[in-house]
């Protein structure tokens, strides 16, 4: 379902509430009455916006302090042309992963001023199309984007014509215009892929997201690297999408798992359909690792205390929210105008106890740019 949480939704609607704010507290006119000067000269010493001589200054700011006036400053930002709210679009909103990173960005926007929308694509284009149209009519200041089209309405105008700021946060779409943050998602599935052949494993197979996504493409494309570089490649039956979602992973796993020569380990390419291939090896009576093992790549919350802790390559959640909006507010400050820059972290891979070793495995060795550590 698509969902936008937000108290309105045009500046019209703004302005009602500014007023129905204001009923019962000073307004600029007590202010102006009561300092015997115009409204215009209480509007230009609140604003700071033309010179007002020592004297009338004074006898203002004497008046606000008596009258306790606090001018809403949703009011001046409508004059001036910006709303003070980020919209950030995410693919899953039931994905723990997610609920993480709308925490981080609440506490990023309001340390900018700002207030945050949020909406939920639900990993459907066509409701990707319509919230991007609604944030316009909502004249949000810029965009945070988890894209789930490979190529979204980026034309989005504010009321001047200008495009609106936006950041691709976690996946990229094919856009020349907008900045993003990622995590190196072949490398996120390569070290889990090495972790796993360092044990003895030689039939893995993989859960996937969908391959039009950077995402689901790169995780495949580095576990598949991992395998050739060491001769190997997976069945053509051990490679199946779960479309990121832990009921479809589900079903996926229990159709793998349940074939003739069942692969000794799977990797689940984000944590929600890892929680869904532990399911369905404990409904099928099965256990992990002594059947089969597991690994993922994800941050969401519970995983490590999962039993048995499980094998995965984390994202550094909250350093890319704030990188993300970092890049945005700078976006929105110089006007929209900077060149796109793309930011890309590493994941680190984090040793449980859900992936054992084969009869005979050689001794796990670090590969170069892997970093290990136990949860």
């Amino acid at each position: 379902m698509q969902s936008g949480w937000t108290s309105e939704s045009t500046s019209a609607s703004l302005h009602r509430l500014i007023g129905s704010l204001s009923v019962g507290l000073a307004t600029i006119k007590d202010v102006a009455k009561a300092a015997g000067v115009s409204t215009a000269t209480v509007s230009a010493v609140v604003n700071e916006s033309t010179f007002v001589s020592p004297e009338l200054r004074a006898r203002v700011t004497a008046a606000i302090a008596s009258l306790d006036y606090a001018p809403l400053s949703a009011a001046r930002n409508l004059k001036k042309g910006r709303s003070q709210l980020i919209a950030l679009i995410v693919s899953d909103l039931s994905n723990p992963f997610f609920a993480r990173v709308v925490w981080a960005a609440e506490a990023a926007v309001a340390a900018w001023g700002y207030s945050l929308v949020i909406f939920n694509s639900d990993e459907k284009p066509e409701n990707e199309r319509r919230i991007l149209a609604r944030i316009r009519a909502l004249s949000c200041d810029g965009i945070l984007l988890v894209p789930v089209d490979t190529h979204p309405r980026l034309d989005q105008r504010d009321s001047d014509g200008s495009a609106i700021p936006m950041v691709h946060f976690g996946r990229i779409a094919d856009d020349r215009r907008s900045d993003s943050v990622t995590i190196d998602n072949v490398s996120a599935a390569r070290q889990v892929t090495n972790y796993l052949l360092d044990l003895g494993h030689r039939t893995i197979a993989t859960i996937t997201g969908p391959t039009h996504l950077t995402t689901g493409r790169g995780r495949l494309d580095g576990l598949l690297a991992a395998m050739a570089a060491r001769g190997l490649q997976p069945q053509p039956h051990h490679v199946r999408s779960g479309e990121f979602r832990e009921d479809v992973a589900y079903s996926v796993a229990r159709e793998i798992i349940e074939r003739p020569h069942r692969p000794t380990a799977l990797y689940a390419a984000n944590g929600v359909m890892a929680l869904g291939t532990m399911r369905a090896i404990a409904d099928l009576g099965l256990k992990c690792p002594d059947d089969i093992s597991i690994a993922s790549t994800d941050t969401i919350p519970g995983l490590g205390a999962l039993r048995p802790r499980l094998t995965r390559t984390e994202h550094p959640v909250t350093d890319m929210t704030n990188e993300s909006l970092r890049l945005l507010i700078d976006r929105i400050a110089r006007g929209n105008v900077a060149a796109p820059r793309h930011v890309v972290f590493q994941p680190s891979l984090i040793l449980g106890d859900s992936c054992r070793p084969l009869h005979g495995a050689p001794r796990r060795v670090v590969s170069e740019g892997e970093t290990e550590h136990r949860s």
